[in-house]
């Protein structure tokens, strides 16, 4: 029978009946409870975690618990007991089973030294009530416990007393639902000082998180109530206010600097007549537009961002991952010309490995340059930016929300740029006709329809891009040109190239040693070298360039294996971020892209794509 009083029940009930009402309804519940407690229920689910306070503040627990679908925080069993009973007679009626997680923790570890030489196990305790479907729970939890990798400490699972095992008070306070119990030793707080282990608290609330998912998934499954394909489609399917404003702000700090923009040179073209004159000996002199953004106060901004009510152990993974991106982006800027500027650089984009580098003088051996070919037609600027205002109106006929902007541009070097939503041609594009629409699919079809279905996603973090999407994206966009039949030997050479030229400049090379490679070793023509080289010398070294090939690698594998490409087209991502988009897609966080590349229904696409799969090489992808 349940403790608590008949005073206090009548307090309780209009919450009580706004609970029931809303559950059979279907509706989501996010409310207060008590003093510092919270219920929070996205959706109908047939189980629910709970935490119990008792005063306590900032413990780990409260964080698994809350980064849970369906959540309760109460300050006592006596609160919580009569709302755990509310909710579960409306999902019994619903699914005709409901299960409890209780999750805490328990008042000691094993005392550790700061300088202990070994670290033992930590003790989780496990229990459950007795219906053959909750003990199997119970043993999904265990399993995924101990099948989390582990940095530091492995768990070891024990039984709590008769006496003290929680499940006995939960049967005390009425409830008489299915339960699992958990309590984990507090191993993320130092044993002297009491302070946290800032990355072993994250690591162990997304363990703990994960082995509650499963073990929820179990219960569903073997009580027919859910048919899923994964547990981790259990998740949260609502982003709280706490995620918006976060990602409003994180965003609101990417957009006050434009990184590529600021560290482009905007006299490539003096410069090039300048490195001529002097018989390509001396490298030239590099001007750039003055730095509009206050380093220091836009990493006191990022720094200051508040994740830790995210409540989504996922999104704050992302977020983190953004944050410490940016973070590089801004001690570029602020080193520009400066000897660390390079050293950032490798740290944001990584050095070239010496795979890639083989795989780019692969490429560069077996597309030999071609012979000279007269006669071949050339567009201009003027060109470019009609042709590519047809292919947005076209998209944006498809989608009204797709509203791409083309200028062109006297500061750029020859070429085209996305940034944000607009595509910048410079002034001083020249190129064959033959690879317009190619480039074009690279550009619109790739990196501004990824920017508008990423804005469709509601939170502005898909649009600018999840931390390293980079890679995959230009990997996305030179896949985009062969499969719209534009793919040249030229352009392979270039892709290729760049690596080259990333690697030399890495190892120390200079300007005019790099330029000298591409040129003397590698046969590039003195236009072509003097772009190439610049880019990777831009600010002082960037080593950007080399994600081109590297992400084409990567898109290739991933295909070879059965992988598809639409996930892709929901935002800016990398490949690592591939399962966590599969994930948040699974939990209904994510809506299908909007848009498709307009690439994928040309001719031969599908033939293109199937002898990728097949194996077809790199070097084996140029059409003309």
């Amino acid at each position: 029978m349940s403790n608590v009083s008949p005073i206090k029940q009548a307090k309780e009930q209009p919450l009580l009946s706004q609970i029931s009402t809303a559950l059979s309804e279907g509706q989501a519940i996010r409310k207060d409870v008590g003093k510092d407690g919270r219920l929070h229920i996205d959706r109908p689910l047939p189980f629910l975690c709970l935490h119990l306070t008792y005063g306590t503040k900032n413990l780990a627990a409260r964080d698994i618990a809350s980064a849970n679908a369906s959540y309760l925080i109460a300050s006592s069993l006596s609160e919580a007991a009569p709302i755990i009973q509310a909710i579960g007679d409306e999902m019994i009626k619903r699914f005709g089973a409901f299960v409890v997680l209780d999750i805490g923790e328990l008042e000691h570890d094993i005392l550790l030294a700061d300088d202990s030489p070994f670290l033992p196990h930590y003790e989780v305790a496990v229990s459950a009530t007795t219906e053959p479907e909750t003990q199997n729970a119970r043993k999904a939890f265990i399993k995924a416990i101990c099948d989390a990798e582990v940095r530091f400490r492995t768990p070891r699972i024990t039984r709590p007393e008769p006496a003290q095992d929680p499940i006995l008070r939960l049967r005390e306070a009425g409830i008489s639902f299915p339960c699992i119990s958990v309590r984990f030793a507090p191993i993320y707080r130092q044993p002297e000082s009491g302070t946290d282990y800032p990355g072993l608290r994250e690591t162990m609330i997304a363990d703990l998180f994960d082995a509650g998912l499963r073990a929820f998934s179990t219960f569903a499954t073997e009580t027919n109530t859910l048919n899923i394909t994964t547990h981790r489609a259990l998740g949260r399917k609502a982003f709280v206010d706490a995620v918006r404003r976060a990602d409003r702000s994180v965003d609101e700090i990417a957009q006050s600097f434009d990184f590529l923009l600021s560290v482009t040179p905007i006299n490539a073209r003096q410069a090039f007549e300048e490195f001529k004159q002097s018989d390509f000996e001396y490298a030239p002199h590099f001007l750039y537009r003055p730095l509009g953004v206050d380093v220091e106060e836009q990493k006191r901004k990022l720094y200051s961002v508040a994740f830790d009510h995210l409540e989504d152990p996922v999104l704050y993974h992302l977020y983190r991952e953004k944050q410490q991106e940016i973070d590089l982006q801004l001690t570029m800027l602020a080193h520009l010309h400066k000897r660390q500027y390079t050293d950032f650089g490798r740290a944001l984009y990584s050095s070239v490995e010496p795979e890639l580098l083989t795989l780019a003088l692969d490429v560069l051996a077996r597309c030999k340059m071609p012979a000279n070919e007269d006669d071949i037609p050339m567009v201009g600027c003027y060109e470019v930016a009609q042709k590519a205002r047809e292919m947005v109106d076209a998209y944006h006929q498809e989608e009204a929300s797709f509203k791409a902007r083309v200028e062109i541009r006297d500061d750029l070097p020859p070429g085209l740029m996305v940034t944000g939503e607009k595509l910048l041609i410079s002034r001083h594009t020249v190129m064959e006709q033959r690879r317009l629409d190619a480039l074009l699919h690279h550009e619109i079809g790739v990196h501004l329809l990824t920017y508008f279905n990423g804005s469709a996603q509601g939170l502005r973090l898909f649009r600018s891009g999840l931390s390293g999407y980079e890679g995959v994206q230009e990997g996305l966009a030179v896949l985009a040109e062969h499969l719209s039949g534009g793919m040249t030997r030229q352009r392979l050479r270039l892709v290729a190239g760049r690596v080259v030229a990333c690697a030399a400049m890495l190892d120390g090379a200079s300007f005019v040693e790099t330029y000298r490679l591409v040129t003397d070793e590698h046969h590039f023509d003195q236009a072509n070298a003097f772009n190439m080289v610049l880019r990777v010398y831009r600010g002082g070294g960037l080593p950007k360039d080399a994600i081109y090939l590297r992400g084409l690698s990567e898109i290739l594998q991933h295909l070879r294996k059965g992988g598809a490409l639409d996930p892709f087209w929901m935002g800016k991502i990398s490949a690592a971020h591939f399962p966590i988009m599969q994930e948040l897609s699974l939990r209904g966080l994510l809506r299908p892209p909007g848009i498709r590349p307009a690439f994928l229904s040309l001719t031969r696409a599908n033939e293109r794509l199937e002898k990728i799969r097949s194996g077809l090489s790199i070097a084996e992808m140029a059409t003309l």
